[in-house]
């Protein structure tokens, strides 16, 4: 079902990616809460600093009430997390992470393990194809907001995610596919990865798709 009112969204892991997100979904008016390790931590004490207006507690709090789970730890840290995750059936989960370096064996992605270790079928892969920088601000001059991508079997579950990229100011979303797409969405990101680092055109550069 697609929701244009405020949402309640779960963000695991705090870093670069995942503030970003976290900063974009308080501004279009959405709760937001991050789930961490340890409450206590140095890194959860910066994030409450960063995320003013954000709850940060424990995983398994966070995911209570949530109706929008993020993912955007390193993939291989996956296995370790869902347990806290508790029960999903009613939640979607976004997987916003790339198996670049490492992986969650003997899975390919984390997406992967999350459909079997979860039995979800509300699980999207969305938010892993562009810098941080671009979540932060995807608007370019001249050319307006740029583009982000999903993929996924439930599509009531991407039409929500869809709509969360729309409130984070990107023009459009596109729909990918279905699971079998997820794995050739993690290699469009490396396209821009490729671009940004290797080839040396920094990471101010974004996709977006002309239509004639």
């Amino acid at each position: 079902m697609l929701r244009n009112s405020s949402m309640k969204i779960t963000i695991i892991g705090s870093g670069h990616v995942g503030t970003a997100l976290g900063q974009g979904f308080l501004r279009s008016g959405h709760q937001v809460s991050f789930g961490v390790r340890d409450e206590s931590s140095a890194k959860a004490e910066v994030t409450k600093t960063l995320m003013t207006g954000a709850i940060v507690t424990s995983i398994e709090e966070a995911c209570r009430s949530a109706e929008v789970i993020i993912i955007t730890t390193p993939s291989d840290a996956i296995l370790s997390l869902i347990p806290q995750f508790g029960n999903t059936n009613d939640k979607i989960i976004v997987d916003a992470t790339n198996s670049v370096r490492t992986r969650p064996e003997p899975f390919p992605t984390a997406f992967h393990a999350i459909k079997e270790m979860t039995a979800s079928e509300k699980v999207v892969k969305c938010f892993n194809t562009t810098g941080f920088e671009n979540m932060i601000n995807p608007i370019y001059p001249g050319a307006g907001g740029v583009d982000m991508f999903c993929a996924g079997n439930d599509k009531k579950s991407k039409a929500v995610v869809q709509q969360l990229a729309k409130d984070l100011g990107f023009s459009q979303c596109w729909d990918f596919g279905g699971d079998e797409q997820v794995e050739l969405l993690e290699k469009w990101a490396l396209c821009w990865i490729n671009l940004a680092m290797r080839q040396g055109y920094g990471r101010d550069i974004a996709i977006k798709i002309l239509m004639r």
